[in-house]
C-alpha cells in the first residue's frame, strides 16, 4: 500500500472517529438535558451512535491491517 493510500486510510479513521464522538456527544446531551421526558429519542440515537463506532472500528481494523502489511 502506497503512503497515499495509508495517509487516506488516517483520514478515514479520523472522520470516523469525529462523526462517532459527535453522536457520543447528542447520547450526553439527551441524558445530561432532556431525559426523562425525551425517552422516545434513545433507540435511535442509540442506533446512530452504535453505527458511527461501528465504522470507525471498522477503518481503524482496516487501517491497523494495512499499516501491520506495510511493515
Amino acid at each position: 500500500m502506497s503512503p497515499e493510500e495509508l495517509q487516506a486510510l488516517e483520514k478515514e479513521v479520523a472522520k470516523a472517529k469525529r462523526i462517532a464522538s459527535e453522536w457520543a456527544s447528542k447520547m450526553h446531551d439527551l441524558v445530561e438535558d432532556r431525559l426523562p421526558a425525551a425517552y422516545q429519542e434513545i433507540p435511535e440515537l442509540a442506533q446512530s451512535t452504535f453505527d458511527a463506532c461501528q465504522a470507525w472500528a471498522d477503518a481503524n481494523a482496516k487501517l491497523k491491517a494495512a499499516k501491520k502489511a506495510a511493515a
